[in-house]
């Protein structure tokens, strides 16, 4: 399932090494990441799962340059995490769209082209190629109070990869919507990420969504975060939702309970 053949430094799209990140609050040290060593390497879809607060998303956070690590090393596509990000080496779909409701559909698509200074032409392209891919064609002149949550998710999308990043970090990113929209957009997603070949770094609290989409699933103890488990899926690339009957599909998911369940273990 990976564009990469061989685990060769070279491949690793993502390094982390022994990384801790503590925040200080007038309360005091709190312990939000520890030992964390992590590489993904090109072509994958990994997954974050573990209980809310385990640092999942502060572990996509330090690999977007949002947040400092405390102590280790972290390398985006071979550079710091800032240099990653001055490059413009990724993209990144937040929980919420967080569109601009008095800029269209298109528009929404268009404004991190118009800041990176891309020609008309080319903005014109990259946000047409992008919208049908995610398939809202036809709805470039709408506003986002025109559109249902998974419309407006799929917008964000669009917005993401329109700057052709080969790495995506997506935070919960269908955890605010109901279980039909959520299944239609897990399996458009799946087939988004085949499409493209992109690398897809996904946060979710959703064992099913996990399993369904990623390549490899990392699971998370409670705070202060550490990994658990890393589980290679061995499911076929053109699953469809039905797999989630299947006992490849329920052998799996068990995994990443017990593993759950396992990391519940350092309150005790």
């Amino acid at each position: 399932m990976n564009s990469a053949t061989a685990d060769n430094p070279i491949d690793h799209v993502v390094e982390v090494n022994e990384v801790c990140l503590d925040f200080h609050t007038k309360d005091g040290v709190v312990s939000a990441l520890s030992d964390i060593d992590l590489n993904i390497k090109a072509g994958e879809f990994v997954s974050f799962i573990g209980p809310s607060g385990c640092g999942k998303t502060t572990l996509m956070r330090v690999l977007a340059d949002l947040e400092k690590p405390t102590s280790g090393s972290v390398l985006v596509n071979g550079t710091s995490p800032e240099e990653a990000r001055k490059n413009r080496a990724y993209g990144y779909v937040f929980q919420a769209p967080a569109l601009l409701p008095w800029r269209t559909v298109q528009d929404n698509v268009l404004l991190p082209l118009e800041i990176m200074g891309y020609d008309k032409h080319r903005q014109q392209k990259l946000a047409h190629e992008y919208l049908q891919l995610v398939n809202l064609s036809g709805f470039e002149n709408k506003y986002p109070w025109q559109l249902s949550g998974g419309m407006q998710q799929r917008v964000s999308i669009a917005r993401a990869l329109s700057v052709e990043p080969q790495l995506l970090f997506m935070d919960e990113p269908f955890g605010a919507l109901d279980e039909i929209t959520r299944d239609h957009l897990n399996d458009q997603l799946l087939r988004l990420w085949q499409q493209t070949q992109k690398t897809v770094v996904f946060v979710t609290h959703s064992i099913p969504e996990a399993v369904f989409l990623s390549s490899r699933i990392v699971v998370m103890s409670p705070r202060p975060g550490r990994i658990i488990d890393i589980i290679d899926s061995d499911l076929p690339v053109d699953r469809t939702l039905d797999i989630r009957e299947s006992p490849e599909f329920l052998a799996i998911a068990h995994r990443v309970r017990a593993g759950l369940a396992a990391g519940h273990s350092y309150d005790d």
